[in-house]
């Protein structure tokens, strides 16, 4: 558990500003709102101000994660949304697993795709050098 999720049990009735989350998160108050366009997050309004509470910024966080893993904002708002709906959180945990399977398998098939590419950049290399080599021993 890192340092954000014990702050998260801490923190139930605190309130944030959009500006409060976007510096604790590094992100800027626009990317904010596109997640509230989007209906990932829905902060309660105090007039013209959103006040985001415990769950927002719960959710927020699992955005960006799911981002860094990779995942489209589709499936984060899939994954997400599971947890509200029945089976609640053991069907959130277990589509989010089979996805992780997907994101795995992706990710392997990129590296073998990557490795495959530098082999082949590899000989193409060699094959100048090979050749600048043998141009340059004609001139001599």
């Amino acid at each position: 558990m890192d340092q954000r999720d014990k702050a998260d049990r801490t923190q139930e009735g605190r309130t944030w500003t959009i500006t409060e989350l976007a510096r604790e998160f590094d992100l800027t108050t626009r990317a904010i709102r596109f997640y509230e366009d989007q209906q990932l997050i829905a902060p309660a309004r105090r007039g013209r101000t959103r006040i985001y509470g415990a769950r927002d910024r719960t959710r927020l966080k699992l955005i960006l994660r799911g981002k860094r893993l990779g995942f489209s904002l589709g499936e984060i708002a899939e994954i997400i949304g599971l947890y509200e709906t029945k089976p609640g959180e053991v069907g959130q945990l277990e589509f989010f697993l089979r996805k992780i399977a997907e994101r795995r398998r992706q990710l392997d098939q990129q590296r073998e795709d990557i490795e495959v590419t530098l082999e082949e950049l590899k000989a193409v290399e060699a094959n100048c050098h090979k050749r600048l080599k043998a141009l340059r021993g004609r001139r001599s």
